[in-house]
């Protein structure tokens, strides 16, 4: 097996109890355990608490669809250059939005997708929050609520973009490498599942 973390990385007998479980669920729901999930378990309080909110913010009905969710995602880890978080979630964006070519792009320069006016308000403020933070104003809530964004839905945009920039620093500091089954993932004939 090739490395997955360039730290530890604890067995099956080595992991949490709530860690274990977990990577069970995911193996039944994916068909596999996300290599964030094992590289992480190596701190399970820690990674089981990450992990309730991560899975709060991008895989559990929230105030934006999925969709946008992880265009926010795949925007910051592209800007940030995780590999991790840029594959996982480029297939997780291309299978629910059932647009590969424009999963693709917006993985390497949003800009040169096909976007809408709400798409392409959100990937501007969520490259402006990633690159200088502290630059924001409240004039830069002007185009989402312009594009439609309610105040909850902004909410939980900024959420979604600051944990996406926190988990990108984790995967890139300690060399986290995605699992190859996300390169087939979002494509013709693959399915979807939750996402880390």
């Amino acid at each position: 097996m090739n490395r997955i973390s360039w730290l530890a990385v604890p067995d099956e007998h080595g992991a949490h109890e709530g860690v274990q479980r977990l990577w069970r669920k995911a193996e039944d729901n994916l068909g596999f355990v996300p290599n964030v999930f094992r590289a992480q378990a190596l701190n399970g309080e820690q990674f089981l608490a990450w992990w309730n909110y991560f899975n709060l913010l991008v895989n559990k009905e929230g105030h934006l669809p999925n969709t946008e969710r992880e265009l926010l995602a795949v925007v910051v880890s592209g800007i940030n250059r995780c590999v991790y978080c840029a594959v996982s979630h480029g297939a997780a964006l291309r299978a629910y939005s059932g647009e590969p070519e424009k999963a693709d792009k917006v993985a390497v320069n949003w800009r040169h997708a096909d976007l809408t006016a709400r798409e392409a308000a959100l990937c501007a403020y969520a490259e402006k929050l990633t690159r200088t933070p502290e630059a924001m104003t409240e004039g830069d809530l002007a185009p989402l609520r312009t594009a439609g964004l309610s105040d909850q839905q902004i909410l939980e945009a900024v959420q979604v973009i600051a944990m996406f920039n926190m988990t990108n620093r984790v995967s890139s500091a300690l060399g986290f490498q995605p699992n190859p089954q996300y390169h087939a993932q979002g494509r013709p004939g693959s399915e979807v599942g939750e996402q880390a």
